[in-house]
């Protein structure tokens, strides 16, 4: 097919054809010098060492590697080792290899971490849930346990004021078991002296001063020594449980004070409950036909819930809110006021033989100290248990007493409860839960109601969308064709 070469240098027929025709690679001599490097390609066999000559002859064209058809053999040419393989594909497979090992070792990386953040965040949460089951555990057991050993007292000791007064001297512990606690757990540990005062600031700006300890503390000392004294008035007339339910009353009268005396917001359910709390109450009364003890030990029970009531609402009405140290330092002064002022009242009741004990010896101080222990436990739960977890939780322990009362009652004293008295317990516990509820319980219900359509609805349209994934795919199998409509 070569002819001679022309005058202007065309030495072939295809040179001619790619002058004319322009094509970007083309240069004199272009045919000639694209069939000797097919040759070269071609003597250059795998296993083979290349000829020298065929290097230089690459050499010499690699610059114009610029047309592909020639550029292919060369690079094949300068890339192939004496076996035969190519090396750039080798580096290039080395270096993909590489990035999908460091690729598979990050996400492997990434797998352990995020499993090591679940393993955390699932161990804290079983903690949390184990400390706050112990929590209520321990204020319902503690508030049982009083219970029960006032009434084992009452076999042999039949004083209440003189246990009340015993009991509530205790409470002067308080706040030196928060400042032991204090010592334990503080990075910056304080002085006694400097935590007391940082703790008064509950009663004003200035601390506790005589005047307000005596303005302040007085009739906050007096409801707590007489919500105390009819509690053990009603335990001598009524049963554990009897008490133990009707005292939980004291959540519904807190609701009805504060509605009235601190224009908190109405609540429907909290009506409903507090209704629930004195159709029980009318209940329990009824159990032994309005006679008997039974009336009176259900008036002290009521007597007993309703000053409490009070002590809550005048405590948040004068002095607000409080943390656990306040409240540590307010318990133990009412603690330091009732020995120093109310000392008086069991004097006067032993010289007038109310309550009279002979000889001195027959005191029971072991189940003394047992109330008083367990009753000074219930306090410190109560304060300790607002402060490091939620107010529920103290709530539920409260009621859960009452059918911790109920089995001690029906194992060791083998009591009988009539439907009416059970019927009662059961309607009053109601109501405590229904007081439990927040006051945004029907918002958060609604929500609720809400995101549980908006659940359905999701799961139906992928219901719907599986089935004509399904559909369709039945169809191909069948060698049909399914068209939605538009």
């Amino acid at each position: 097919m070569d002819g001679k070469a022309a005058p202007n240098g065309v030495a072939t027929i295809e040179d001619r054809i790619l002058r004319i025709t322009g094509y970007y690679g083309y240069y004199p001599g272009y045919s000639s010098q694209k069939s000797a490097s097919r040759s070269s390609v071609i003597q250059c066999k795998p296993g083979g060492n290349c000829p020298s000559r065929h290097r230089g002859m690459t050499r010499q064209l690699s610059p114009l590697s610029v047309a592909g058809d020639s550029a292919a053999p060369i690079l094949e040419l300068q890339n192939r080792s004496p076996s035969g393989i190519c090396r750039h594909s080798r580096v290039e497979r080395q270096s993909r290899s590489g990035e999908e090992g460091t690729q598979t070792h990050t996400e492997s990386s990434s797998q352990e971490a995020e499993g090591q953040t679940r393993c955390q965040s699932c161990t804290s949460t079983f903690l949390k849930l184990i400390w706050r089951f112990l929590i209520i555990l321990s204020v319902s057991s503690s508030w049982v346990g009083t219970t029960q050993f006032v009434k084992i007292t009452y076999e042999t000791f039949d004083c209440p004021f003189f246990m009340t007064w015993f009991s509530t001297n205790w409470n002067i512990m308080v706040f030196p078991i928060y400042y032991s606690g204090h010592l334990a757990t503080a990075q910056e540990k304080q002085s006694p002296i400097k935590k007391i005062r940082e703790c008064s600031r509950i009663f004003g700006e200035d601390g506790l001063t005589l005047k307000l300890f005596l303005k302040r503390t007085a009739p906050f000392s007096i409801l707590w020594t007489l919500t105390n004294y009819l509690y053990l008035l009603a335990l001598k007339k009524l049963t554990a449980t009897d008490v133990s339910a009707l005292f939980c009353c004291n959540k519904a009268f807190v609701f009805l004070l504060s509605w009235i005396v601190l224009k908190d917001r109405f609540m429907g359910a909290r009506i409903v409950a507090a209704i629930m709390a004195i159709t029980g109450i009318v209940m329990m009364a009824y159990a032994d036909g309005f006679q008997g003890d039974s009336i009176i030990g259900v008036a002290y029970a009521v007597g007993s819930a309703s000053t409490s009531a009070l002590y809550k609402v005048l405590f948040k009405m004068f002095l607000g809110s409080a943390n656990f140290g306040e409240a540590a330092h307010f318990v133990s002064t009412l603690g330091f006021f009732n020995l120093i002022f109310i000392s008086v009242t069991p004097i006067i009741l032993y010289f007038t033989k109310v309550e009279y004990w002979s000889p001195f010896s027959a005191v029971p101080w072991g189940y003394l100290c047992g109330v008083a222990g367990l009753w000074l436990a219930f306090n410190i739960l109560v304060n300790v248990g607002v402060v490091l977890t939620y107010p529920i939780l103290i709530s539920i322990g409260t009621v859960l007493s009452v059918p911790g009362n109920a089995a001690v009652d029906l194992l060791k004293h083998k009591m009988i409860f009539s439907v009416v008295r059970l019927g009662a317990t059961i309607i009053i516990c109601i109501g405590f839960l229904l007081m439990l509820l927040p006051e945004e319980w029907d918002e958060i219900t609604l929500r609720f109601i809400n995101s549980l359509k908006e659940k359905k609805s999701e799961d139906h349209a992928d219901d719907i969308t599986d089935s004509s994934v399904h559909t369709r795919s039945r169809s191909r199998a069948n060698g049909t064709v399914s068209i939605p409509l538009a």
